[in-house]
């Protein structure tokens, strides 16, 4: 499909639920183009999503699971063939889980999900992104990250224990902002910025779905945190708010905020390139 020249084009990740759905409408309602990858289906009966897609202002495109390396290279590989280019990638996809759990490739889901594939989906649309108008790459990130206390490759990977939240999830978070930090300058050669962006406290708990977070922390979450679509102006903020020209940064409150194992970050990057380069390219 042509893109307007008037138009923004925005991807994002997880674009049928919670904070990322609330992104897919507030962009939708000031004149975005939207692509979204999603695994479920948007809310049955969403006139605002109904009239976008009628009008091919979304387009939507399936994966079975975003931690599916087989899955996840169909549909990227229909995006590329069907999309011109993107002005912002949202990197949205991915929750918190209630236990240990391990991906197809044999890692922890988390890190799979929350660390490496956001890479894979980067490094998979970086041509689309050269052509886009914003060149902009925004990770939904955590603060949940600053109380990781120990950080090791092996301990991403294949973790001896498991804590909601503080655990795996917070550590493969800071993975993300770590590695996001690490590829900036390769990135801005081509043009592009990256940042990680802390949506902050949002009552994302469905109905249904078990919960990756303590039960105080849900309780809380329940009674006190606000809608997803706060989170949603937090991630637009990041990407075009103040702090636009920055690039390698991971902002929390609208402000750059300063990573922990900070010494770590190559060590990722290296590590995520790796899977990328012989586990999901290999097969291409």
């Amino acid at each position: 499909m042509n893109r307007r020249e008037d138009q923004s084009i925005a991807f994002i990740t997880g674009a049928n639920a919670g904070i990322g759905l609330e992104l897919t409408r507030k962009l939708l309602a000031e004149g975005w183009q939207v692509i979204a990858l999603n695994r479920s289906d948007y809310p049955a009966g969403d006139e605002t999503i109904g009239a976008a897609l009628a009008l091919g202002k979304l387009r939507i495109y399936k994966t079975n699971n975003l931690a599916d390396y087989s899955s996840l290279r169909s549909a990227l590989k229909e995006i590329k063939e069907k999309e011109q280019q993107i002005d912002i990638l949202f990197n949205n996809a991915g929750g918190s889980f209630h236990e240990l759990s391990y991906s197809k490739q044999g890692r922890e889901l988390h890190f799979e999900l929350l660390t490496v594939v956001p890479f894979i989906i980067l490094m998979e649309l970086t041509e689309l992104l050269k052509r886009g108008r914003l060149k902009t790459v925004i990770n939904t990130s955590s603060s949940a990250q600053k109380w990781t206390k120990q950080f090791t490759l092996e301990k991403l990977e294949h973790p001896k224990t498991f804590r909601k939240l503080l655990g795996p999830y917070a550590t493969s978070k800071l993975a993300l902002s770590l590695w996001t930090e690490a590829i900036a300058p390769q990135l801005a050669k081509d043009g592009i910025r990256i940042r990680s962006v802390d949506p902050g406290g949002n009552n994302t708990l469905r109905r249904g779905k078990k919960s990756g977070l303590p039960f105080l922390v849900a309780l809380l979450m329940k009674l006190l945190f606000p809608p997803p679509s706060h989170g949603a102006s937090k991630l637009y903020e990041g990407a075009i708010g103040e702090h636009r020209d920055k690039t390698g940064v991971f902002l929390m409150n609208g402000r750059v905020a300063a990573l922990t194992f900070q010494h770590q970050a190559q060590n990722v990057l290296k590590r995520v390139t790796d899977i990328y380069e012989h586990e999901f390219s290999l097969y291409h």
